[in-house]
């Protein structure tokens, strides 16, 4: 408010209105809102309803309703609300108490966010889920159809290391063009979505490199089951297999 009538010194400045408000203190700028809108000007006065009325420079949608602001001590709530409810019926009996606590003022802000958040958890598990087991079952596949050749690598001195190497490099291949062609369509995403914020973070480019080590990570575990059971096989059987 401060800024929007270029106050120097707000200190006993006059408000426009009914009646002649007094600037008794300013605040810091905080939030009021979502993180969706930037910060506003705001008054907070003994009579709301009188203030702007004759302001040509300032507009509101609806007229302003009074509202005591109540900060609680660590203990019962409802021992607290219990003492309010008491104090405001001495005062306005004639009026009912309504409260609203403002954590759940503002978490009505991001139930948005909340439910997309809650999509996109769900999603991302069943679609590790079904990933994994396309991946186990491909790894099987290759397994079986290179068993002979797994039994001969052994007869030759192969390792159990190099086996399984050999089993798991076309997948982290896979997951790494794979990564290559998703992380730039998940930073679009996410920049995109940011941009409804006033006040938003960049997007950080690590954790698309700690996403990678962990989709990487999960990949060869899921592989290395196969890949590491085929290597331990005896390769007599091996040899045998039609």
């Amino acid at each position: 408010l401060v800024s929007e009538y270029g106050w120097k010194d707000p200190i006993g400045q006059k408000l426009p209105g009914k009646y002649e408000h007094t600037v008794l203190g300013v605040v810091k700028d905080f939030h009021f809102e979502s993180l969706h809108a930037t910060i506003k000007p705001v008054v907070m006065a003994i009579k709301p309803d009188s203030i702007f009325r004759r302001s040509s420079d300032v507009s509101y949608s609806s007229s302003p309703q009074p509202r005591i602001t109540v900060r609680f001590r660590e203990g019962s709530v409802q021992q607290h609300l219990d003492a309010l409810r008491l104090a405001w019926k001495a005062v306005a009996a004639d009026r009912d108490f309504e409260y609203t606590f403002l954590d759940e003022a503002l978490a009505t802000s991001y139930q948005q966010e909340q439910r997309l958040g809650n999509i996109v958890k769900y999603a991302s598990v069943l679609s590790i889920f079904i990933a994994c087991m396309g991946l186990f079952g491909l790894a099987t596949l290759i397994v079986v159809r290179r068993t002979k050749e797994i039994g001969i690598r052994k007869v030759l001195g192969a390792e159990v290391k190099s086996i399984v190497v050999l089993l798991s490099k076309d997948f982290v291949v896979m997951v790494i063009v794979a990564s290559l062609i998703a992380f730039p369509l998940a930073w679009w995403a996410l920049n995109k979505w940011l941009q409804d914020f006033a006040y938003r973070i960049d997007v950080p480019i690590p954790a698309f490199g700690a996403a990678a080590l962990v989709v990487l990570f999960i990949a060869l575990l899921t592989v290395g089951v196969q890949s590491v059971r085929a290597a331990l096989m005896n390769p007599v059987k091996s040899l045998r297999t039609e």
